[in-house]
């Protein structure tokens, strides 16, 4: 590691290796190669003076890639795909002659980069998935416990502790969804040409639209897609780029609410995030255990939102057939992207494994705002004893304005339940103010609809897909 040059910390700090080695060089070009030998192989099955000894050499030398030679051929030639056909070709002396026959340079840069998006897709939704499993164990498990609701961050009705996980979860099944739709409609450049016209293959099949059509489709299959662009220019449409940002960036807000209900959650002491044992939560004030992963998760997600501007951008300036100067956006705005999106799903998945929950602050903070909540039920409770309803709405009315006024200005605690007992327009006793304060009658149907909904969406939704649950390997520290 330099310590004299910038180093991206998405590499060096959040991403993983799996997801760094699908942007880096090595994956790139040997996918090059790859696509040479799908197109030479295509070629050579279709009748092109293409032998079975040159196909072989090319393979043999797909992921061997001689580094200082294409070095020496980009100084020298300016152009980063002629440099690894020349490079190629020093490895593959029988195939040279052969490599990149028909082809543009899009032919392997716009593959290339079809190619790690449905794979940096596929990685996504791995981990999301991951992520949503481990959110509904949460919920289930929290399910039945009463927690303060929030509507404006004011006292509300109550939820309960999985209920609320179940509104981070709802949000992420819907991004399930739209990456899953992506990862099966993305479609394959394919073999197109200079202008997308086939014009070269024309002229190397001999006018045959069928064997074009053919290998159009060959290459498309060895690649790992279910179907080619029938319309391109030189490149892809970009708006492909967009799509694939907006949707990552549709993720990223799942994720930043929930890292902000979180936050706000351990600012309140009711459920943190995980704290090591020997971790500093502030350098000044050492009693801080401050949500570094969720404020990291929160500040990756504002990166990620703000990519689909710059791939829309992009694609609303490819003047024709092509301009290049999609190139370079391209080098940042796709790999980044997905870079920072495997960060925060690393961090999700961490926190979502070990929350911690602190019950008695949870009740506390119910307590402290149940008289208010439960004077429907008191005043209904008071017209069953023989009260007039209006009258005791009245009462009710004037007791709160007494209790909220010691609490707001004295800072003194909530004793409007004190005061409704004490008062005898209601006829109520302290046992019957315990049997109406009963908190499962506030949570309604919270804990069968947690249920419902991780047995009849999430459990099918994760069941669709058999490959989430491998550990991904090398992933850096939270």
């Amino acid at each position: 590691m330099s310590h004299n040059k910038f180093e991206s910390p998405l590499i060096s700090r959040y991403a993983s290796a799996e997801m760094s080695f699908l942007f880096s060089p090595q994956f790139r070009h040997q996918t090059w190669r790859e696509l040479w030998t799908y197109l030479a192989e295509g070629q050579h099955k279709l009748g092109l003076a293409i032998s079975q000894e040159q196909v072989d050499e090319l393979k043999a030398n797909q992921k061997n890639i001689n580094w200082d030679e294409v070095a020496a051929e980009e100084r020298r030639r300016r152009h980063d795909v002629m440099a690894h056909v020349h490079a190629y070709g020093l490895q593959c002396p029988q195939a040279k002659g052969i490599i990149h026959l028909g082809a543009t340079s899009a032919f392997v840069v716009d593959n290339t980069d079809l190619i790690q998006i449905k794979a940096g897709l596929t990685q996504v939704r791995r981990r999301l998935c991951r992520v949503i499993r481990k959110l509904s164990d949460f919920a289930m498990e929290y399910k039945d416990m009463p927690q303060l609701g929030l509507t404006h961050l004011q006292a509300a009705q109550l939820t309960t502790v999985g209920k609320r996980a179940c509104l981070w979860v709802q949000d992420l099944l819907i991004d399930l969804e739209e990456i899953n739709h992506l990862i099966e409609i993305l479609p394959f450049r394919g073999v197109k040409g200079t202008t997308g016209t086939q014009a070269s293959f024309m002229e190397l099949f001999e006018g045959d639209h069928a064997k074009i059509r053919q290998l159009d489709a060959y290459v498309t299959k060895k690649a790992g897609f279910n179907k080619y662009l029938t319309i391109t220019s030189q490149t892809y449409t970009r708006k492909w780029d967009y799509r694939t940002n907006a949707t990552l960036a549709s993720l990223a807000t799942s994720l930043s609410k929930f890292s902000t209900d979180l936050r706000i959650l351990q600012g309140l002491k009711e459920v943190e995030e995980p704290f090591e044992k020997d971790q500093i939560g502030s350098s000044a004030m050492a009693y801080k255990r401050n949500p570094i992963r969720s404020e990291r998760m929160g500040s990756l997600a504002r990166f990620v939102m703000s990519m689909p501007q710059s791939t829309a951008f992009t694609h609303a300036t490819q003047w024709f057939e092509r301009t290049l100067d999609d190139s370079a956006n391209k080098r940042l705005a796709i790999p980044e992207a997905f870079l920072a999106m495997d960060a925060m799903l690393i961090i999700a998945e961490n926190i979502a494994s070990g929350m911690v929950v602190y019950p008695k602050v949870i009740e506390n903070r119910i307590r402290a705002e149940l008289p208010f909540m439960a004077t429907e039920n008191i005043i209904m409770e008071g017209a069953k004893q023989g009260g007039d309803r209006q009258e005791l709405h009245e009462a009710i009315r004037q007791l709160s304005m007494e209790a909220g006024a010691r609490v707001k200005v004295e800072g003194l605690e909530n004793d409007l339940l004190e005061r409704i007992i004490n008062d005898p327009r209601f006829g109520l006793t302290a046992a019957d103010m315990e049997r109406i304060l009963d908190l499962d009658k506030f949570i309604g149907r919270a804990p069968s609809q947690v249920e419902d909904f991780i047995t009849n969406e999430v459990n099918p939704a994760l069941a669709a897909f058999d490959d989430w649950q491998q550990v991904a390997a090398g992933e850096l520290s939270v």
